[in-house]
């Protein structure tokens, strides 16, 4: 699984917040992108879902449309239904509940 590229970015996360074994924490994100657990790992196809998600993408070029960084995670986190610890402390910061 390739990090950014495919979904291995948001299975690492699932298996350190909800203590998930890696083939749970796989059809888990599955689930929640609506795609199988091949589609999953196919770099085509996660790499339209992300864009199409907005939840960032780690082998292009950066542009206007595109979600990185703190709005990527916050978006991953949402569909997930995470906390990450870094927009946590964002939304406290700025005063977002």
């Amino acid at each position: 699984m390739g990090g950014a590229r495919t979904a291995g970015d948001m299975v690492m996360r699932l298996q350190l917040d909800k203590k998930m074994k890696i083939n749970e924490a796989k059809a888990y994100v599955a689930e929640k992108l609506g795609v199988t657990l091949e589609e999953l790992v196919d770099v085509v196809t996660m790499s339209e879902l992300r864009e199409d998600l907005g939840i960032g993408l780690a082998h292009v070029e950066p542009c206007a449309e595109a979600n990185m960084g703190m709005e990527a995670k916050f978006k991953i986190a949402e569909i997930l239904d995470i906390k990450i610890n870094s927009v946590e402390k964002f939304k406290k910061r700025a005063g977002i509940k």
